[in-house]
């Protein structure tokens, strides 16, 4: 650290960036926003893009300054100008949400795009989505998928999810059940709940895979116990058929309406209707138990 100190000091800019990434995260110092805002603020001065980029998060975060988005706005545009990706992102997310500046999604598109092609998968990922959604592009699901695709190949799990429904449904691509198990099965694996229910429901129908309740139920579950709806209800719905199981069946469809699912309540109603008040009253006890658990006591 001494060193980056002694370099710091005679205004090397890479060195005073180090030292305020040092003080923002009390990294062999303690930690200290303001001398990070200091150093970095050196830095920015010289031009060197990462420090205006940090710096434009300690401006948008109010880390010792007072909160000024306009301030880091203008900032991540210098670093994206030199061709810094996690700023091209940055600003790509900011137009494409209308924080802090006119929501734009053409220019959003362009500063995904620039990120994209230097390899960030979360600018990759969202370039996806404006294709397949035509918002600020026209809309191209064949484009949408080659960057799902990149973005995916990097362990992208939002990524590997929408190629997985590319594959399932033929957006883009020839449509390929094993593919798109494939492309679930990793994004599951990452605990992405959108993609258990649907590996889930692959399994539960024989789609791409051999037919297998008790692993449909696996996923469903993985995805129930983050507290998924969807994945409450398609939980309730195999216990209250596969399983036979008209207590647990009710206290998924339970939990599931009560997080939202307006379809769970309809379905609850059918299963109270198979159900004595005594169980009943257990399954309310259990879903109850559940929540109060955060989902661990089930």
């Amino acid at each position: 650290m001494k060193w980056y100190a002694r370099a710091a000091e005679q205004g090397h800019a890479k060195a005073q960036y180090h030292l305020g990434l040092a003080y923002s995260n009390g990294r062999g110092v303690k930690q200290s926003f303001k001398t990070a805002l200091n150093w970095y603020t050196k830095s920015s001065e010289q031009g060197y893009p990462k420090a205006q980029y940090h710096l434009g998060l300690i401006y948008a975060n109010g880390e010792g300054v007072p909160e000024n988005d306009k301030i880091a706005v203008n900032l991540y545009i210098k670093a994206a100008e030199q061709g810094f990706a996690m700023a091209q992102y940055h600003l790509g997310v900011i137009y494409s949400q209308g924080k802090d500046v006119s929501k734009n999604d053409k220019t959003a598109a362009n500063w995904y795009t620039l990120a994209a092609e230097q390899g960030n998968a979360n600018a990759q990922y969202n370039l996806g989505i404006m294709y397949r959604k035509g918002a600020g592009v026209p809309q191209n699901d064949k484009t949408a998928v080659h960057w799902y695709a990149k973005a995916a190949e990097q362990g992208h799990a939002k990524a590997q999810y929408h190629l997985g429904l590319s594959y399932s449904y033929g957006q883009g691509v020839p449509q390929n059940d094993k593919t798109a198990v494939k492309w679930y099965a990793k994004a599951a694996a990452q605990g992405l709940a959108g993609a258990q229910n649907s590996l889930g429901g692959m399994y539960q129908d024989g789609d791409g895979v051999l037919e297998d309740d008790n692993t449909a139920v696996k996923w469903y579950t993985k995805s129930a116990e983050q507290g998924d709806a969807d994945g409450q209800l398609y939980l309730g719905i195999m216990y209250f058929g596969a399983l036979s199981d008209t207590r647990r069946a009710y206290m998924w469809l339970k939990l599931s309406s009560y997080n939202g699912n307006e379809k769970a309540g309809e379905i609850t109603n059918i299963v109270a209707k198979e159900m004595t008040p005594a169980d009943i009253s257990k399954a309310q006890d259990m879903s109850s138990r559940c929540l109060e658990s955060n989902y661990t006591d089930c």
